[in-house]
């Protein structure tokens, strides 16, 4: 093989797991009436991100927290995922709209376990998904 068929296969190979690792992320859902269905379904809490379509500490934290890897390995896990802008989604009137980022973590009746505001780096996060699970566990 000569060497520029081998530099070029090295290339197309570190392409090929560069956009398959950029290709993992997390798969929101947008609408609050189907994301408790799901939870129902596979015996999950909801995790609602309440953002803005122009949050800069929404972006910040979808950067620096929810673009992990294995921050979104654990939240698939144990969370059926709902984004909602409150510039494109109707948010259901219990919910805090303003103030962003908002998170709720629910039932699958959407009943509150907990509510958080602003950002945090993957262990702080983790900590919070954490505390999550044991307080659902205490009301299942």
């Amino acid at each position: 093989m000569s060497k520029i068929s081998s530099i070029f296969i090295l290339l197309l190979s570190s392409f090929f797991m560069v956009t398959t690792l950029h290709g993992v992320e997390l798969d929101w859902e947008h609408s609050y009436s189907k994301a408790l269905a799901d939870a129902e379904r596979e015996n999950k809490i909801v995790y609602l991100f309440i953002g803005a379509d122009r949050c800069k500490y929404c972006d910040k934290f979808k950067k620096m927290t929810l673009s992990k890897y294995e921050v979104i390995d654990r939240m698939k896990k144990d969370f059926v995922l709902l984004y909602m802008s409150r510039d494109q989604q109707e948010i259901p009137d219990k919910f805090e709209q303003f103030g962003v980022p908002r998170h709720y973590f629910l039932t699958p009746k959407g009943e509150v376990i907990r509510t958080e505001q602003g950002i945090w780096d993957s262990q702080g996060w983790y900590i919070i998904l954490d505390e999550v699970i044991a307080e659902k566990d205490d009301i299942d």
